[in-house]
């Protein structure tokens, strides 16, 4: 029997969107989400009649390492898999690559990689509405031959893009709360490190926040932003390479 998983780190769901669409014609998959804090991802043991599909965020070009360092710990047992970058339409860069080696190392075999477009987490005027229906149609249509490849056990390597060592991750920008936070504790709950103060959520520990936006999409006072200077000159910096409408691609 060939279990189907999802392992997803979506903080604010366009991960999740492009993993659905991709998983849509495989029947029943279940959910293993890469977000929680307190979750102990070393009880999870998969065979190898399964098949997994891995979905992450590209961040700056990489993927979090916080999501990898979790992926890491379930114990594949040579498990299939593909692997799933999520960008904002400037560049995925060596997020494949990290996410090939992260899952070699819980034991997976990777046969496939996706990288994927999805609404950018920061500046949502880039890749607006994407994935779009027809990013939809094209990432089922990935996700059909993805599993055809398992059914007929065709052992091809996929040729993954990237480069080794990985690029260096640079510094991200933290969302502060204003004076709207009503301290109701949902940021708290929500975000993916663990990054935000239980007795001040008003408090954000620099050292974990990985700038998801998870924070800012959860808050229903709209109390989080970031500092909208820095936006603007980030902005600028990466308009015209962000603005070159790009497509997604499948490595087999």
């Amino acid at each position: 029997m060939m279990n189907k998983y999802r392992i997803i780190f979506s903080p604010t769901g366009g991960t999740e969107k492009v993993s659905k669409s991709i998983t849509k014609n495989w029947g029943h998959v279940e959910d293993i989400d890469l977000t929680i804090v307190d979750k102990d991802y070393h009880d999870i043991s998969l065979t190898e009649n399964d098949i997994a599909l891995i979905a992450m965020p590209s961040y700056a070009g990489l993927a979090p390492q916080i999501a990898l360092d979790r992926l890491a710990r379930i114990n594949a047992h040579h498990c299939k898999c593909v692997i799933v970058a999520v960008y904002g339409n400037r560049s995925y860069e060596d997020t494949l690559v990290q996410m090939e080696d992260y899952a070699h190392m819980a034991g997976f075999d990777v046969i496939g990689a996706i990288a994927a477009i999805a609404e950018h987490s920061i500046f949502h005027q880039f890749a607006a509405g994407r994935p779009d229906e027809n990013d939809c149609h094209q990432l089922e249509e990935f996700g059909n031959q993805i599993l055809e490849k398992v059914i007929h056990k065709i052992n091809t390597k996929p040729n993954i893009p990237g480069h080794r060592p990985y690029k260096k991750a640079g510094g991200g920008t933290i969302p502060q709360a204003n004076s709207l936070c009503t301290k109701c504790g949902l940021c708290v709950v929500k975000c993916p490190t663990g990054a935000i103060s239980k007795e001040n959520p008003q408090v954000t520990d620099k050292d974990k926040c990985i700038s998801c936006m998870r924070c800012v999409a959860v808050c229903p006072s709209h109390a989080r932003s970031l500092d909208q200077e820095k936006m603007a000159v980030i902005e600028n910096a990466i308009k015209k390479v962000c603005s070159i409408k790009k497509g997604c691609e499948l490595f087999l």
